[in-house]
């Protein structure tokens, strides 16, 4: 690691969070927007927002502090790929949901035990190396693509509907934030597993704002959504403080 006492990483305050479902919501609906609206299909959709989310983490990679507005346009780079990704898997491959999302839980581990291995931590505030940063945007890339097919499966395939799966998550995600302060859980779990549950949250928004009204949703135009979520997005980075996380001990 440099000498540098921050990550170039984002704290996990509550601005975060919120930041983030909302950004995740946005990777819903702007994948959509590519592969469904636009016609364009899973795999060059895919393609496209992983050459996007390769040259956000070129800049990342070779910034020499965190920077708040290259980060979200990573994250959200991220997030619509995993969006893409995720149908992609589910449905051109023809596994389904449940396993789709029992194969992508098992990259996400094996991501993380092949960071751990390679750097001895998992903590975001260690993210403060080229090989460190490289285990982390993998990382969320394995885990926005799980938490997309997993948004699919519950709300699909379990039958808890848009609505429904949203509670359900934001439910999960409460009970997590809940823990942080009162369990000896380690602490970089407990910032996975909610990074891991904003995805399926947004997901289930995202499809709830754009899918048909007679599959449960509000049938808004995926491109005016997009655009609206991308401003607030913006809006939050620009308003609410951003403080590197501070590299652990």
């Amino acid at each position: 690691m440099n000498g540098n006492a921050f990550a170039k990483v984002p704290e996990a305050t509550l601005g975060f969070w919120v930041i983030k479902v909302l950004a995740t919501t946005l990777g819903e609906t702007g994948g959509d927007a590519a592969t469904m609206s636009m016609q364009l299909g899973y795999a060059a959709g895919s393609a496209i927002f992983l050459a996007l989310l390769v040259a956000a983490v070129v800049v990342q990679v070779g910034a020499r502090r965190f920077h708040p507005f290259p980060y979200w346009a990573a994250v959200i780079a991220s997030t619509t790929a995993g969006t893409t990704l995720a149908d992609l898997v589910d449905r051109s491959l023809g596994i389904g949901y449940a396993g789709g999302s029992t194969l992508l839980a098992l990259a996400l581990l094996a991501t993380l035990a092949l960071w751990k291995r390679g750097t001895g931590t998992v903590d975001i505030g260690s993210i403060d190396s080229p090989r460190a940063e490289s285990f982390y945007w993998a990382t969320i890339l394995v885990s926005q693509t799980l938490g997309t097919a997993l948004g699919d499966w519950t709300a699909d395939s379990a039958g808890f509907g848009y609505a429904g799966s949203a509670m359900v998550f934001g439910a999960l995600l409460l009970l997590v934030g809940l823990a942080h302060p009162r369990t000896s859980l380690p602490r970089a779990g407990l910032f996975w597993s909610a990074f891991v549950l904003t995805r399926p949250l947004g997901a289930v928004v995202g499809d709830l704002l754009d899918k048909p009204v007679q599959q449960g949703g509000l049938e808004l135009s995926r491109y005016a959504a997009s655009l609206v979520l991308l401003a607030m997005v913006a809006l939050l980075v620009a308003a609410l403080p951003q403080r590197a996380a501070r590299r652990a001990h």
